[in-house]
């Protein structure tokens, strides 16, 4: 059977609400003695405090959603990306006293609804477009603290925290330009106007601006963002694109996809092809050749993420800014100057043509 805080008190010879003090370190009125003997009983009979009392007595859940889209009705987005912050997330949350609550999303209209059903202290929105977020309205929301991760939009109810898309992939466009290629490809899914991928893609287009080369469309590849799609990429990259030397991918899945799809084509990377990716997960290290990435810190993003979510919840401080976090590129084995370039200070041209 359950022990109850009753059970607790009984034993201990105090009040339930003396008990329920010391189990929530309200102890400032209870003696050294009560206050041993009662931890001393709460341990050998095993109790463990009600969530769902303690809820109650706070007026509060004490869960944080996690909101992700869903691609239909029978899946949920979850990138490998994505998987790292939710873990992160949650031991966040852990440390505070929250509990994490994951759900997807198929339908913009269902952020709110997610909200009011489960009573929610607060949401994290992760993957949204910034197209829905700008929708989304107090009115929809309620009282509840929102907050987005890797958003751009201008909605002041999602401010939130990402990394630097921009100046990460003009590193990374900069570091294949410096080896010599001029031929690269840039794989990344569908993007519009605005957010994560649309800043990656001016960052690597603003590289060639300022070495004064020109990029051309042609080089430029729309693909889901998994690994399956990336090996279907590497199986035709060449036979579609037989100039190019190098390809920036906008996320490390998606770039070792590629990577085994050129494998699986008989092509060497680096030698044939150098690959690139985003994010710095665990397996970019794992594959074979490591991956060449433009790393952001995952567990600084969530760890900002969840501080300013508690503060809303806890303070309801609404900062009025994104927090924006550094990037840097971490080289591997997976780039290399393309076959037959010479170095820069040989002032010779850097590109030879593909072997046949």
């Amino acid at each position: 059977m359950r022990v109850t805080l009753k059970d607790i008190a009984d034993e201990a010879g105090v009040s339930m609400m003396t008990v329920s003090n010391v189990v929530n370190g309200k102890r400032a009125r209870v003696s050294p003695e009560t206050i041993e003997r009662i931890q001393r009983i709460v341990a050998e009979r095993g109790y463990v405090p009600s969530a769902s009392a303690r809820s109650l007595a706070a007026r509060s859940s004490r869960m944080i959603g996690l909101l992700v889209p869903a691609a239909d009705e029978d899946s949920l987005m979850i990138s490998p990306h994505n998987v790292a912050i939710l873990g992160q997330i949650e031991r966040e949350l852990r440390k505070s006293g929250y509990h994490l609550l994951l759900r997807g999303i198929a339908e913009p209209s269902e952020v709110a609804e997610a909200l009011k059903s489960w009573s929610l202290d607060g949401a994290v929105l992760l993957g949204f477009l910034d197209e829905d977020l700008d929708r989304l309205t107090a009115g929809a929301v309620g009282n509840v603290s929102l907050l987005a991760i890797d958003s751009y939009s201008t909605n002041p109810l999602t401010t939130g925290v990402r990394s630097d898309d921009y100046t990460g992939a003009l590193l990374a466009a900069r570091h294949l330009l410096d080896l010599g290629h001029r031929e690269i490809i840039f794989a990344a899914p569908p993007f519009s106007s605005v957010g994560v991928v649309h800043q990656r893609y001016d960052g690597f287009r603003a590289a060639f601006a300022e070495t004064g080369l020109m990029w051309t469309e042609r080089l430029a590849t729309v693909e889901t963002t998994t690994h399956a799609t990336g090996r279907e990429l590497g199986h035709r990259l060449l036979t579609e694109h037989p100039e190019a030397t190098a390809v920036f991918a906008t996320a490390d899945i998606l770039a070792i996809g590629i990577m085994e799809g050129l494998s699986d084509s008989g092509y060497d990377v680096p030698s044939d092809v150098s690959v690139l990716g985003f994010d710095n997960l665990d397996l970019s290290e794992y594959v074979t050749p490591k991956l060449t990435t433009i790393a952001q810190d995952i567990p600084q993003k969530a760890a900002i993420a969840v501080r300013r979510l508690l503060a809303a919840i806890e303070q309801r401080e609404h900062p009025t800014e994104a927090v924006t976090l550094d990037v840097h590129l971490i080289e591997r084995a997976s780039t290399s100057h393309p076959r037959g370039a010479r170095t820069a200070d040989t002032g010779a041209d850097w590109i030879s043509p593909k072997p046949s």
